[in-house]
């Protein structure tokens, strides 16, 4: 048998044999959002859940070519805006055209058709930002971009496999910092690890702290360890690492959106200017996690 082997993957180019199994033999279980009944993990998805939402890429004839995840950050005006990672969003080349781009958000029977605003270099910025005509949909609070610890709890909502949301919860494994020249600049993480366990499907992924609820970062990818079995090998399946799920950090998203032009969606405390400014007003915020 073949020793397995660690490798680098991007979520959308590897099935986990496992879950296809699953899948295989029926519906995957319906995630049942209850209370919180005081557990702080299961109030911080209470929080977080209506803000995560699903993309479909679907050619003319209905078929979905590829489904990911995503959350929406911030509203402009009548528009609402989601992040996702740039790898997710970019089309096959062996696609027909048209393919459109959508959006399925809790609550909603239908998807929302969506079109991309931003998209970063894949690999070394790998995130978007797709933009809705709908103002209406509640949002993820991105948090400050030093408000990260080794050991903090946080809580993954992604997609897996093109179903229904899904939650996963881990701790933060790794942060790896910026050494800007200033000595008195605050740190800035560059990237993390978490050890939550997520699958195919759920790139672009929220990654929320708790028990704040607020978006820390974004899921990127995954390593995995490739386990052969039977008599030649003929067989095999990625399993994915604990610890090994790469986040895109807040500061990280912050810069992003600097750089595209974008940075109007975020304050640097966090809030999106619509809240903002409805607060200034004395109007009654929009929905807001």
């Amino acid at each position: 048998m073949t020793k397995p082997r660690p490798q680098l993957v991007r979520l959308g180019a590897v099935l986990v044999f496992a879950a296809a199994i699953a899948f295989a033999a029926g519906s995957p279980p319906r995630l049942a959002v209850a209370q919180g009944h005081g557990n702080p993990r299961s109030a911080t998805v209470q929080k977080v859940f209506p803000a995560a939402v699903r993309l479909q890429l679907v050619a003319a004839d209905g078929k979905v070519l590829r489904s990911a995840s995503g959350v929406a950050f911030s509203r402009d005006g009548g528009a609402t805006y989601v992040l996702t990672n740039a790898h997710v969003i970019d089309p096959d080349p062996a696609w027909k055209e048209p393919v459109r781009l959508y959006v399925l958000a809790t609550g909603r029977k239908a998807p929302i058709a969506a079109k991309v605003v931003a998209r970063g270099q894949v690999p070394d910025v790998d995130l978007a930002v797709v933009e809705v005509a709908d103002g209406s949909l509640s949002l993820a609070q991105l948090a400050s971009d030093d408000a990260l610890e080794l050991g903090d709890d946080l809580v993954v909502i992604g997609a897996p496999f093109g179903k229904g949301l899904s939650v996963a919860a881990g701790i933060v494994s790794q942060v790896e910092y910026e050494f800007p020249e200033a000595a008195g600049a605050p740190r800035a993480p560059r990237s993390l690890k978490t050890d939550a366990a997520i699958g195919y499907g759920s790139s672009g992924g929220g990654v929320f702290e708790v028990p704040s609820g607020r978006l820390v970062g974004l899921v990127e990818g995954y390593r995995t360890a490739r386990v052969a079995f039977g008599a030649k090998d003929e067989y095999a399946f990625d399993v994915p690492m604990p610890g090994e799920t790469f986040v895109a950090p807040a500061a990280k998203i912050r810069r992003f959106l600097s750089e595209r032009g974008l940075a109007r969606l975020v304050e640097p405390g966090g809030v999106a200017p619509a809240t903002a400014s409805a607060q200034a007003s004395g109007a009654p915020a929009p929905p807001h996690l």
